[in-house]
């Protein structure tokens, strides 16, 4: 007969089974069970300030993994908090599992202490929420939780965590994990997408998604090598192939090279593995919609969700399938073309012409420094960044050169980098792990570098700072110029606040001070924190604030000029 356990050790033994090893949390005591439950378990748990960074450590520990990250956090204010990295992996498709702590079943519906209707809330958030109402049921809830993260379009869950069932008592049987399913054989797909390559004169391959591996992106390498064909990435998705490859030729994303963005719109085939073809993919819809189905000759569409194909574009051919699992198989069965394809070779060649660095204005230059960064990493270094304005620096300069290496959060979450760097150095503490961060950016999640103080993360910050929410002040330049309202931000000493955290900080105003400044950190060997001050000016890679203002006063000036209807 199975012993009794409490509901929280009932939990904290399931997820063991699973094989996990570390969570995130912020701790409350509507879950003290499951806190308890840790305790000995061999399962690390990782302290943070506040649930909202708890939730993106959580989901950069799934983009790294593969296996869900876990998250802990308390009900109301906790949970709210949390649901910042929740929509980061839903947007992203990263398998990620929050267990939120929830008010006794009897106090339901009475707007008891922090009472919050859990499923209701993340219910259109999330895959799936759900709250365990008997212990006994745990193993079966944790369970399906864990397989649906992991299922189709990869994904968080939520499961509710009512305090007294998590307390109770029960004799719960375990469920062991779902064994793998057998692989199916996408042979005879694979090979028809290769005739319809060879047939095609303008084939561009869109590679995207999650579920990606290691393996996975040496395969994706070997088939474009192979066939010759054109390989481009979607938004943040740029270490799904080492960049340097000559079949490599850029990320379609924020600020994507015009030049690949016109490809995209005359290709004769587009080959899409794992990526939605989203609204950031082909620039709103303008370069591949849905409303345009017949625009080219060919649509191939490889995506996990069945559900997913169809729903925006109409393929002329489709797989419910990994993109990993096809890619292999596509891999495989390729045989190379009797001759190369000038149609490739002018793409590398338009991504080799926009990697050239554009001066900005300013004694530190991110054109300087990112490309010093691409230079000098090592190649399995890790970079994180959350949003604003300076990631475009480092989508457009860096060449990603290993899968695993880039976390960076395709809904555009700002404070997702600190964070992110935080699981990363956990996961992988040999490698270097840097987090490029707006002094906007990093404020929305500051706190996290006392979580780095106190377990020992060496990792470097690197804070472009150029005293404002330097995204929305360009959209304010163009849309209402020289009208500043609610961009300009006041920054604190951040290498004094890195110090007061134990660490090691500098400012770097200057392009030949940052190498040594960067080896400085480095030899630290803790959490360390570079202060870049950029010229204001530097809004983007290529426009200044003055050339904004002064292309949104034409604007404006247009539409003033036009006759207005009476």
């Amino acid at each position: 007969m199975t012993p009794k356990r409490h509901g929280g050790q009932i939990l904290i033994d399931q997820l063991g089974l699973r094989g996990l090893r570390r969570v995130f949390s912020v701790p409350g005591e509507s879950f003290l069970a499951a806190l308890d439950g840790l305790h000995g378990s061999g399962i690390e748990n990782v302290v943070c300030r506040h649930e909202g960074g708890a939730s993106m450590m959580a989901e950069a520990h799934g983009k790294l993994t593969g296996q869900p990250g876990v998250v802990f956090a308390t009900r109301g204010p906790g949970a709210a908090n949390a649901a910042a990295g929740l929509h980061v992996a839903q947007q992203d498709s990263t398998p990620m599992i929050a267990f939120i702590g929830q008010i006794a079943r009897g106090h339901r519906d009475r707007d008891a202490f922090q009472e919050v209707d859990i499923p209701a809330f993340f219910g259109p958030l999330v895959k799936w929420a759900a709250e365990i109402r008997e212990t006994e049921r745990i193993p079966e809830y944790v369970a399906r939780a864990w397989d649906l993260a992991l299922s189709g379009r990869p994904g968080p869950v939520v499961l509710s965590l009512p305090e007294d069932m998590l307390c109770a008592q029960a004799d719960a049987v375990d469920i062991p994990p779902a064994r793998p399913a057998p692989r199916p054989d996408h042979s005879a797909f694979a090979e028809t997408v290769i005739r319809r390559l060879r047939l095609a004169a303008r084939p561009l391959v869109v590679a995207g998604g999650s579920g990606w591996t290691a393996q996975a992106a040496a395969d994706l390498q070997v088939f474009a090598e192979t066939m010759d064909v054109p390989v481009a990435v979607t938004f943040r998705r740029q270490d799904h192939m080492d960049n340097r490859h000559d079949n490599y030729v850029g990320d379609l994303g924020v600020g994507m090279n015009p030049a690949l963005g016109q490809r995209l719109a005359c290709a004769d085939l587009v080959l899409a593995l794992g990526t939605r073809l989203s609204e950031t993919a082909t620039a709103g819809y303008s370069l591949l919609g849905p409303e345009a189905p017949n625009r080219r000759q060919g649509l191939i569409h490889v995506h996990p969700d069945p559900d997913e194909i169809g729903r925006l574009h109409r393929p002329d051919m489709a797989l419910a399938a990994p993109a990993a699992e096809f890619v292999a198989d596509v891999a495989a069965h390729a045989t190379p073309l009797a001759n190369s394809r000038i149609w490739t070779a002018e793409a590398r060649a338009d991504y080799e012409v926009w990697q050239q660095a554009q001066p900005s204005p300013g004694a530190l230059q991110q054109e300087a420094v990112i490309s010093w960064l691409s230079d000098n990493l090592p190649a399995d270094a890790v970079l994180t960044n959350g949003a604003g304005n300076y990631a475009a620096w480092l989508h457009r300069y860096f060449r990603f050169k290993r899968h695993g290496t880039q976390l960076a959060p395709t809904s555009g979450s700002m404070g997702y980098g600190l964070p992110a760097a935080i699981a990363a150095k956990l996961e992988h503490p040999g490698r270097c792990v840097v987090c490029l961060a707006g002094d906007g950016c990093l404020q929305m999640s500051v706190a996290e570098l006392s979580t780095a103080a106190q377990y020992g993360v060496a990792i470097i910050v690197l804070v472009v700072n150029n005293g404002r929410y330097g995204t929305i002040r360009a959209h304010q330049e163009r849309n209402y110029p020289g009208r500043v309202s609610g961009t300009e931000l006041f920054t604190p000493d951040l290498p004094a606040l890195a110090r007061a955290y134990g660490g090691w900080g500098t400012t770097v105003t200057r392009n030949e001070d940052f190498p040594a400044a960067f080896a400085e950190a480095e030899a630290a060997g803790t959490l360390a924190v570079l202060d870049l001050r950029v010229d204001p000016q530097a809004l983007s890679p290529v426009m200044t604030l003055d050339e904004a203002r002064a292309a949104g006063m034409a604007r404006v000036d247009r539409t003033s000029d036009q006759p207005q209807e009476s």
